[in-house]
């Protein structure tokens, strides 16, 4: 009975997920270089026998190098790799937290974090994955089964409910930054003890300033700047620290996630991936992903829409933490894939 209630739930949710955000050609297509890439075949390797990997939704890497893998498929599972990409071992194995991903973040600290669109939380377990420190949000009540999504206008947004979240960050006093997702449209702060501290945006859907259709990844970069993938109106928005609008980019298609390097001199990443369904004419104008300076500026653009390895095929999450490398992971073709920039053609 668990199992048909949770599958039920989940396919509620993909049916709702299926919705109309259309492909968004990119701006800066025909301006911006080509980066010179390297794939790195058959890099993630070990998976046990007779598993597989499930649509790819969050993919993070620690401080030693380490891979997380958040997926999809009859459960909602996470996977570990180590810095040569083999399998290490799953995390939360049947967790009450875990229903329908969307995405695992690293903290500085190497604390493992992840967002559940099901579950409407976001858990914080400790570097070692065998303790849970911090759940923000409310699991909804199993007694009720199966919650069908609503059409009716989303009810007013509270500050420790979530609805559909998609994505987690941090600033370098460790304060959460969480958007907040299908079904509200704001991105929150807590602090370091996950205490309510403001938001921007609502419940509602909008395209001007402090409004968003879909929030569907957040970053922060060192100075304490939010990064938000708006997703519905295909711009990237950024916000000061206190959740105040600054200004968006709106130049590198469709919004669907943002990665942010570390390092003294960060970048932004931004993928322009092609769509759920791949409607017709949407490999002509989706599929790579921009390289960009913090304010914007376009360095360059790699990659390319595609069934098979090494093209994307919905790329729903990047890790970026060495700018030279990029871990992608993909819906529609259920893996993650390594690659090594090399700098402009």
């Amino acid at each position: 009975m668990k199992s048909h209630l949770a599958a039920s739930a989940a396919l509620s949710l993909l049916l709702s997920t299926v919705s109309a955000y259309p492909q968004v050609a990119a701006t800066a297509f025909n301006s911006a270089p080509d980066l010179a890439y390297e794939a790195v075949p058959g890099f993630f390797h070990g998976i046990p026998a007779g598993d597989y990997m499930g649509e790819l939704q969050g993919v993070a890497t620690n401080s030693k190098g380490h891979v997380f893998a958040f997926h999809r498929g009859p459960n909602t599972r996470l996977w570990e790799f180590d810095q040569t990409g083999k399998f290490v071992r799953e995390i939360g194995k049947d967790f009450y937290g875990f229903m329908f991903a969307h995405s695992v973040r690293i903290d500085r600290h190497d604390n493992i974090w992840t967002v559940d669109e099901g579950t409407n939380v976001v858990t914080k377990f400790d570097p070692t994955g065998a303790k849970v420190l911090m759940v923000i949000g409310h699991h909804p009540d199993a007694a009720q089964g199966p919650v069908a999504t609503s059409r009716a206008p989303n009810a007013p947004a509270e500050k420790y409910t979530l609805c559909r979240p998609t994505d987690v960050a941090w600033d370098q006093q460790d304060n959460i930054f969480i958007s907040d997702g299908y079904c509200n449209n704001r991105v929150v702060k807590y602090d370091r003890n996950g205490r309510f501290l403001a938001q921007n945006g609502s419940e509602k859907v909008g395209k001007g300033e402090n409004e968003y259709n879909l929030p569907h990844g957040l970053q922060v970069d060192h100075a304490g700047n939010v990064y938000v993938a708006d997703r519905g109106n295909a711009r990237y928005v950024v916000l000061d620290n206190n959740l105040k609008w600054k200004t968006s980019y709106n130049n590198v298609g469709s919004a669907w996630s943002a990665c942010i390097s570390e390092g003294p001199h960060q970048y932004l990443f931004a993928t322009n991936s092609n769509p759920n369904g791949n409607a017709p004419g949407s490999w002509k104008i989706g599929g790579q992903i921009y390289k960009m300076e913090l304010d914007g500026t376009v360095i360059g653009k790699f990659g390319h829409a595609g069934k098979l390895e090494p093209g994307f095929q919905v790329v729903h999450m990047m890790d970026c933490r060495d700018p030279n490398q990029m871990i992608a992971g993909e819906i529609e073709s259920w893996r993650m894939q390594k690659f090594v920039l090399k700098g402009s053609k």
